[in-house]
């Protein structure tokens, strides 16, 4: 998916460029384009394509540790001790994190149109957060507080 922003997103620019050049040679009769028209066309697909390309940029990264995550606007770290579960449901557009406070994290670079590689990304998830889980020590039962004295 990185790959196709990045080429869809050159792709635009280009066009957009390739308009803004010729530009001057079409007229309508009616209106005629000016060099301040060719800037505007050229900056519109340079924004265009910063844009497209943009929606690539999320990213997972994950170890024993925690879980580092970067979806279009910011990025987050958690702990696995923070995560619930990893989801990714039959009819989702992506994977997501579900928190142990009930929120939940939606994970852009992990998406159903990745195939065989986002199985294998939810599955590493797993792993990680198993391998995690059986490395904290167990907790007493909700009902029982042995704190007080």
């Amino acid at each position: 998916m990185r790959q196709l922003c990045a080429v869809v997103g050159v792709v635009v620019a280009a066009v957009m460029a390739f308009v803004a050049v010729t530009l001057p040679s079409s007229s309508t009769g009616v209106v005629r384009f000016q060099a301040t028209d060719q800037v505007a066309v050229a900056g519109l697909g340079l924004v265009l394509g910063a844009g497209i390309a943009f929606l690539g940029r999320s990213r997972v990264d994950a170890d024993a540790s925690g879980v580092r995550i970067r979806n279009l606007m910011g990025g987050r770290e958690l702990p696995w001790s923070s995560v619930r579960a990893v989801r990714f449901d039959r009819k989702s557009p992506w994977a997501s994190l579900l928190l142990r406070n009930d929120d939940e994290v939606a994970l852009f670079a992990v998406q159903a149109v990745d195939k065989e590689r986002a199985v294998r990304a939810v599955e590493g998830l797993r792993a990680l957060l198993a391998a995690a889980r059986a490395q904290e020590p167990a907790r007493p039962p909700l009902l029982y507080d042995d704190t007080r004295e």
